[in-house]
């Protein structure tokens, strides 16, 4: 009988631990935008890039590239002339844009509080700069 090796629960403070890139992957900001707009529905490539806004074709292209390889995003090409591929979620990928999702509105809720912060931070900053030291 063989001993089997012990494998190690992910966890993400861990420097190597593979939670990380995938964490990496549904905060970026364009993968957070894209799965959050693939939660409304399924879109085409230019669709979804017009949707977002202000992601080049570049990004979004590497970005759903990675989130399809993750399994989070699943590109359907259909063999038609022209062609057409449509981007829908994957049941892990809807997991995901629900809770990234919530962090996203969570921001759009807190954006106020957080440039009241910013100037307090500034102001203070400014302060003790112009004070003389003592």
């Amino acid at each position: 009988m063989g001993v089997s090796p012990q494998v190690k629960k992910p966890d993400v403070n861990e420097p190597m631990c593979p939670s990380r890139l995938v964490l990496e992957h549904v905060t970026s900001r364009w993968g957070v935008l894209i799965l959050a707009a693939l939660l409304e529905r399924s879109y085409r490539f230019s669709e979804l890039r017009r949707a977002i806004g202000g992601v080049s074709e570049k990004m979004l292209a590497q970005t759903l590239q990675t989130l399809e390889r993750d399994g989070f995003v699943h590109r359907d090409a259909k063999p038609v002339i022209p062609p057409r591929v449509d981007y829908t979620l994957t049941g892990l990928g809807e997991e995901a844009a629900r809770q990234v999702w919530e962090l996203a509105r969570w921001t759009e809720r807190q954006v106020g509080a957080v440039e009241e912060a910013r100037g307090r931070y500034d102001a203070s900053r400014r302060e003790s700069a112009t004070s003389p030291s003592q």
